[in-house]
């Protein structure tokens, strides 16, 4: 059978997913009269909560006597090390790009993976439908992207898709409306080079994914790069970067990819995406070979995370009462086996037993984790995110991001200034309509947090994107949040009478019949500094009636923060605690006195 591998790359929420959708429909996947629910291919729930695809995916559509084997990748920079190593995995790409926003941050990103690495690439400009669509500029803006990135000469003749992926229509032409997702179709048959059938030579095979399966054990998916592989055959393992790795198994099972489904084979051939199974320590990179004396293929080196969370063991006085898997034995296993399956998470041992640092690409990269892990039944706590420093020819440098804003004309001056004092330095400044498209260098650190400020600035209306851009000489310091918490006086029952006293003080994050400990962040002060508030305290009662004594009490509804909500709102003394039923916040010391003591200055002599 004749084959096609190609990966579907873009920025977050220009349309991959659904464009997968569109190819599987008319690729003879479904059966006509069945349901097909939208971005079939984000089947973990927090990708369907959240509407963003977390981890890559393999699936197949077929045109004619052609298999094409797809492969769904992240649009969130944050999760740009699954992109970067599956595209070991294919001869082509189809860059998507929103008819309206045109090239964003991981994009351009993407993109640089994809030229670098020779593959041929397809544009397919997506949501052609849009009202606001600038089908022309967004062309034009593609190629010049492309010319920056120093794209071959071949690279630069690339065909121009346009499509739209709800409605599942493609035209070359879009003056001329199109009826089905054929012109892609024949896009990718006739410009993606079909895979080296190099199947006289001895079997090989690099490892872009792996997954857990509850009945099979490891299951590693990679692209054979030539021979053939056949069930119950003894293979070698080995790694280009680590040549301790060197060690024989048996490959189990054969899967290859047929729609959405994985059917078992006997046999796997050069140039087809497989999957095996029977190798229980087989990881991400490794070279599965027929002969002991091959040697490894060469596999992409993944970008360093750029920022750094603690995980700890949970001792609140609350600790225990909520999670299943509590020990830091239970915590240490689960952040090592995360850091095989995710290349670009680095977990080493903390400064005690109880404590692990875990480096990511950003926060989202990290609080995905962590949800993840609270849904499993894990319970402990993490510090507050901060970005790892180099030392570059003496000189400390920082991580730094390329922001893109799209907001309100009304809203530019705002987020000018408000960007100004995080050390933002404006790069590029254009209308887009009623709109303006900001773009800014800024350091990592003073995005923190940042997101809910930027919408605030621009009442809900701005939209913005980041992506690591480089290492830069440190800039000085940045003004850390102008607020301050309200912390609980004692533990016990949050009682309304001791609530309306502290909504004076400022915002409360807490309801009445909450159980919450001394120490406890139970709100926000506005003014600056932190508070000591008793949630907990009652009403004396007497014999008295007064003619006030009878109202009823009436608090303020509270807005519970999201789990990245709390990770945006902590300080350096202060902690996020994760059960898989709640979120709280607290202070590192829960003492009141012990706190105060902390903070205040020694003096020497």
């Amino acid at each position: 059978m004749d084959i096609r591998n190609i990966a579907i790359i873009a920025h977050v929420d220009h349309g991959k997913t659904s464009l997968v959708n569109a190819l599987l429909k008319q690729g003879g996947i479904f059966r006509e009269n069945q349901e097909v629910q939208d971005r079939v291919m984000d089947s973990n729930a927090l990708e369907r909560e959240r509407g963003i695809t977390i981890l890559s995916k393999n699936c197949s559509a077929f045109f004619g006597n052609t298999k094409i084997n797809i492969v769904d990748t992240p649009g969130h920079a944050d999760f740009g090390g699954e992109v970067e190593r599956v595209l070991k995995m294919v001869d082509g790409v189809l860059l998507v790009v929103d008819a309206f926003e045109g090239p964003m941050p991981q994009t351009r990103f993407v993109l640089e993976k994809a030229l670098e690495l020779n593959l041929k690439v397809i544009i397919v400009i997506n949501k052609i439908d849009r009202q606001d669509a600038r089908l022309d500029v967004v062309a034009d803006e593609v190629l010049e992207l492309m010319l920056d990135l120093n794209a071959s000469d071949e690279q630069l003749d690339s065909p121009v898709i346009y499509c739209s992926a709800r409605s599942g229509v493609a035209t070359t032409d879009y003056k001329v409306p199109g009826k089905d997702m054929t012109p892609l179709f024949e896009a990718i048959i006739n410009h993606i080079d079909p895979p080296k059938m190099e199947t006289e030579k001895p079997f090989q095979m690099l490892v872009s994914s792996t997954e857990q399966n509850d009945y099979l054990g490891k299951l590693a998916v990679g692209k054979i790069e030539a021979g053939k592989i056949k069930l119950n055959q003894t293979v070698y393992v080995k790694n280009y970067f680590n040549s301790a790795v060197n060690y024989s198994g048996k490959v189990v099972n054969i899967f290859s990819f047929n729609g959405l489904k994985r059917d078992p084979v006997e046999v796997g051939s050069a140039g087809d995406i497989v999957c095996i199974a029977g190798i229980p320590d087989i990881t991400i990179g490794d070279t599965v070979s027929e002969t002991a004396d091959m040697l490894a293929l060469p596999f992409v080196k993944i970008s360093e995370p750029s920022v750094e969370m603690t995980f700890m063991v949970n001792d609140s006085p609350f600790a225990g009462k909520e999670g299943k898997y509590v020990t830091s034995r239970h915590i240490k296993d689960r952040l090592y086996k995360e850091a095989v399956k995710d290349l670009s998470l680095q977990v080493q041992d903390g400064d005690t037993a109880d404590q692990f640092k875990v480096r990511g690409r950003g926060e989202m990269h990290l609080s995905i984790l962590i949800e993840n892990m609270r849904r499993d039944g894990y319970e402990f706590q993490v510090s507050r995110p901060h970005v790892l420093f180099k030392n570059i020819n003496g000189v400390k440098c920082e991580p730094i991001d390329k922001v893109v804003l799209d907001v309100p004309n009304d809203s530019v001056g705002t987020i000018m200034m408000s960007l100004g004092s995080k050390r933002g330095e404006l790069v590029n400044m254009s209308p887009i309509g009623s709109r303006t498209r900001l773009i800014f260098l800024v350091p990592s650190r003073g995005l923190f947090g940042y997101k809910s400020q930027m919408l605030t600035d621009t009442r809900g209306e701005g939209v913005m994107s980041s992506v690591f851009d480089s290492y830069q000489p440190y800039k000085d310091e940045i003004e850390g949040r102008n607020f301050g918490s309200l912390i609980s006086y004692e533990t016990g029952d949050a009682i309304t009478y001791g609530l309306f006293n502290a909504q004076g003080r400022g915002r409360l994050l807490v309801g009445a019949g909450e159980k919450v400990y001394m120490g406890q962040v139970v709100g926000v002060n506005p003014k600056g500094d932190d508070i000591v508030v008793n949630v907990c305290k009652k009403k004396q009662l007497t014999n008295t009636r007064s003619s006030s004594s009878d109202e009823a009490l009436k608090l303020i509804p509270i807005q519970p923060l999201s789990l990245e909500g709390a990770l945006e709102f902590i300080a350096d003394d202060e902690l996020v605690e994760v059960t898989p039923k709640s979120i709280r916040i607290r202070k590192a010391i829960l003492d009141h006195q012990l706190r105060a003591k902390s903070k205040k200055p020694v003096v020497e002599g």
